[in-house]
């Protein structure tokens, strides 16, 4: 193994932790990382890694968004209120250090649904919109930890 491999190896993992821990861009870091090997290795069959790489993260980025979209619409959940979510989520991570992101996110998404339909109704919402957001970090972890076997199976090819 190389310390081109290596290196790639740890982007790998820092980036599938980065899909579950949202500080990075989880799928991106290994999508670059796959790309700087296959640049280095240079070899048809890296390329061919990394387009595959790139077709399961893409694939991936597709479904992370359409199923729990499909999810919230069909819970009459409007995306505003995911937006609004996200946007004190992201407000919460630079307030709140490590939770906040966590904390504005639900509370974001708590006060829309408080704002729309009512206070008996808003918790429940809030949970269902939680759940979809936990599925949509599943999927994205799938993605990339299925991109990280394929990057695997081309280093014990090459």
């Amino acid at each position: 193994m190389t310390w081109v491999e290596v290196l790639v190896g740890l982007a790998i993992l820092l980036g599938v932790v980065g899909t579950v821990v949202p500080v990075l861009p989880g799928s991106l870091v290994v999508l670059v990382a796959v790309l700087v090997w296959a640049a280095v290795t240079g070899t048809p069959t890296a390329w061919v890694v990394f387009a595959a790489v790139g077709l399961v993260i893409a694939v991936g980025q597709v479904v992370m968004f359409l199923v729990p979209g499909r999810r919230l619409k069909a819970a009459g959940i409007p995306g505003r209120t995911l937006l609004v979510g996200g946007l004190l989520g992201v407000v919460g991570f630079f307030v709140v250090p490590v939770v906040g992101l966590f904390l504005g996110f639900v509370g974001g998404v708590y006060l829309m649904e408080l704002a729309r339909v009512g206070s008996a109704e808003a918790w429940p919402a809030t949970v269902h919109a939680l759940k979809a957001a936990g599925l949509s970090v599943l999927i994205e972890l799938a993605a990339t930890l299925v991109a990280a076997s394929v990057w695997v199976a081309g280093v014990v090819v090459t």
